[in-house]
């Protein structure tokens, strides 16, 4: 498991396993990825530190810091 967070666009992502995903969109800014046997691989939270009460939570949950335009890429190619 690998969690990423990016404070300059406010992105969580949660990845299970690195695979080829089909993403379903639950709400405004939250996504869930499925590989092909429909297993959950990611979760996507856009504008995370405005869903928590403590913004200062998140830091410690940053294990590997990605370029934004990473995530945004990553993003469109699951879109």
């Amino acid at each position: 498991m690998k969690i990423t967070y990016d404070h300059e666009v406010d992105a969580l992502y949660i990845r299970f396993t690195d695979t080829t995903v089909i993403s379903k969109h639950l709400n405004d800014g939250i996504a869930l990825d499925y590989d092909a046997f429909n297993h959950l691989a990611g979760i996507e939270i856009l504008d995370a530190a405005q869903r928590v009460h403590n913004p200062e939570t998140l830091k410690p949950v940053l294990f590997e810091k990605v370029p934004a335009r990473e995530i945004k890429n990553q993003v469109a190619t699951n879109s």
